[in-house]
């Protein structure tokens, strides 16, 4: 399986998610590019932290930008989802914005827009919880029993 591509906006250094991250990172094969948080005005943040995200993308990457807005599939949709982008030959590429949230380019510019839900979480929770279900949904679809659907 081709390995994936994580863009994030700003540096865990040392917290302890970037070890949780790192975790499920080894698992995966997920290659993590942290680029810096933008300064300035919230617009000027936006658009700097959109250029940096924009030219850090590998060749014809599958762009999957996390919004708010973006569809939340279940676990074993993710699953579906992620086989299908994969099967389209190209990298695979999560981007997490930062503070302010992903400019309209980068919204404009990917093939699938993806939401962890309606609250508002930590960004370094948000690159956790984003790798635990790409495991998860590597899981489903090997059959792995990590996965439990349904309730008890």
């Amino acid at each position: 399986m081709q390995a994936l591509h994580l863009l994030a906006i700003g540096r865990l250094g040392r917290a302890p998610e970037a070890a949780l991250v790192g975790r499920y990172a080894e698992r995966l094969s997920l290659r993590l590019t942290e680029l810096p948080d933008g300064t300035g005005s919230p617009a000027e943040i936006k658009r700097r932290e959109a250029d940096a995200i924009l030219a850090a993308l590998p060749p014809r990457a599958f762009l999957v930008a996390l919004d708010l807005a973006g569809s939340t599939p279940d676990s074993a949709g993710l699953a579906a989802l992620l086989l299908r982008w994969q099967d389209s030959g190209r990298p695979v590429c999560f981007v997490i914005g930062g503070a302010e949230g992903l400019e309209a380019r980068v919204i404009g510019r990917a093939d699938a827009v993806l939401s962890l839900g309606r609250l508002t979480w930590p960004h370094a929770l948000v690159r956790v919880m984003l790798a635990e279900q790409l495991y998860r949904a590597r899981a489903i679809a090997a059959g792995h029993p990590y996965h439990r659907a349904g309730r008890p």
